[in-house]
């Protein structure tokens, strides 16, 4: 088992991996340095090897096939995740590994948008982006994470052998915060410089269809991990909607006793019978999300006892 493993995701960065590389390598001497690259069309890889990286491949394209490959293959006591378009100094390196290996911290942010993120970036969509996506999450799960997409972070083992990764792009990093927050675990921001890309080198996300993907993602987490909230906020919404159908065609009965909409009070009906089965949804659900809650705990255990037996 590595004691430190930097894990650098790749696609077509030839213009920064080889000094992502160095820095890294300079940074944390005795950390082991793995590039996984992603289908590469340019000089990715020659240069990555150059460096001194130990590279290997995953051919599912996409940043969540990255890391699922990486965190399937890859066994260490501390996992620092970095993009390899040199957006992020390495200096914080050391800090992160402390948290993890001394302060029991399961997964360290890197916190570009309390510093220099909206003055360097260029792209104003993704500032924006950021923004919604951070105000969105901290409100719907009641948390206070400062940077949600950042591509910069540190893992514990029990943090990486217990998150199932089921993301295939860029929402992986919405769904890695929200499996931390849900799961209990121990969490900390990190306020670091973040830079530009270089000249030359292109952004591989989307602004428009990976934000779509990002915000499906976290309204599928939240009817997951939150059922009684998604489905009692449909209950409501369905609720409210039947009775501006009902009290129309009531408030007629009375005074006529006659049902002159009798198709509109079936549908209201109807609408009223989803929202009670809605509610009762979520009850279930939530019942499921609990048993599981304390599943997961055991499993924790089972992942804890695993590691001794690697380290030793």
């Amino acid at each position: 088992m590595d004691k430190v493993a930097v894990l650098i995701p790749c696609y077509n960065e030839e213009k920064t991996i080889g000094k992502v590389v160095k820095d890294w390598k300079k940074e944390l001497p005795d950390a082991m340095v793995y590039v996984y690259d992603n289908n590469s069309t340019d000089n990715t890889v020659e240069l990555a090897k150059k460096a001194g990286a130990i590279v290997r491949y995953e051919h599912s394209q996409g940043k969540g096939n990255v890391i699922r490959r990486m965190f399937r293959e890859i066994n260490a006591e501390c996992y620092i995740m970095i993009d390899g378009d040199d957006t992020y100094p390495a200096e914080y390196g050391k800090n992160m590994v402390e948290l993890v290996l001394h302060k029991n911290v399961d997964m360290v942010i890197g916190d570009r948008l309390s510093s220099t993120y909206f003055e360097e970036n260029k792209r104003p969509f993704h500032n924006f982006g950021n923004s919604l996506v951070r105000g969105s999450i901290n409100r719907l799960f009641h948390t206070n994470i400062r940077d949600i997409m950042t591509g910069y972070r540190a893992f514990s083992y029990l943090f990486v052998k217990s998150f199932p990764v089921l993301s295939k792009g860029f929402e992986i990093e919405t769904e890695m915060t929200i499996h931390a927050v849900e799961k209990n675990m121990s969490v900390e921001n990190m306020i670091i410089e973040y830079r530009d890309r270089p000249e030359g080198s292109e952004s591989k996300l989307n602004t428009y269809s990976d934000g779509v993907k990002v915000l499906k993602t976290i309204g599928r987490l939240y009817k997951n991990y939150r059922p009684m909230n998604f489905f009692g906020i449909m209950s409501v919404l369905l609720f409210v909607l039947s009775l501006i159908l009902f009290v129309p065609v009531f408030f007629k009965y009375l005074q006529t006793g006659l049902v002159p909409n009798f198709p509109t009070l079936i549908v209201s009906g109807f609408i009223a019978l989803s929202a009670l089965i809605s509610f009762f949804s979520g009850l279930i659900l939530s019942e499921i999300v609990e048993k599981e809650r304390r599943e997961y705990e055991f499993r924790l255990q089972t992942i804890e006892m695993s590691k001794e037996r690697i380290v030793k």
